[in-house]
């Protein structure tokens, strides 16, 4: 397992006050069960449930965002990114980035994961990669929306988050193919 926190670093820039995330799926720390692992990996694809509390009263939309940065691949890689969640939406059910899933709030966007895919990629960590992290991040944001193409990296929304942001949590469940 690598020591790299990318939103540590991230911290370092601008103080960014905590949000809690809680999952009824996941748990911070623990190996993921295998339906949130890819369909490739012998999983589903499925999202897991997320909550999120604790945003200041001036938050106008959120942003949610998977993210491995122990891919073999110089760069991790990124599961998931959906911004412009409205600011009354809390939490978000299981499989709410599952392909043809309707549990997105309206308004939202899905952007093209590393697979280019506008859904949920599950865990598939390549054999002999060790212990990968998944870090499922929630950022409370000072704007309704984006202005991101629908086309965007999810790394495009990291940055356009990254200075609206006015607080973010973060879960951080593993998964190992050792």
């Amino acid at each position: 397992m690598f020591d790299h926190d990318p939103y540590a670093e991230l911290a370092t820039l601008r103080d960014i006050p905590p949000l809690t995330v809680t999952s009824d799926d996941v748990t911070d720390g623990e190996p993921l069960d295998k339906q949130y692992w890819g369909a490739d990996s012998g999983g589903s694809d499925i999202s897991p449930q997320l909550s999120w509390s604790g945003a200041p009263p001036e938050t106008k939309s959120f942003a949610v965002s998977v993210y491995d940065p122990d891919a073999p691949t110089g760069s991790g890689f990124w599961h998931w990114a959906v911004f412009n969640i409205p600011a009354s939406v809390t939490s978000l059910p299981t499989g709410a980035g599952t392909p043809g899933s309707t549990a997105l709030p309206a308004g939202a966007v899905t952007l093209p994961n590393e697979m280019r895919l506008t859904s949920f990629a599950g865990a598939a960590p390549p054999p002999g990669t060790g212990v990968h992290r998944y870090f499922i991040v929630v950022n409370a944001l000072d704007v309704e929306t984006l202005d991101i193409p629908a086309d965007a990296t999810p790394a495009v929304l990291g940055f356009n988050a990254h200075f609206h942001s006015i607080a973010r949590g973060i879960l951080v469940p593993t998964a190992t193919s050792d």
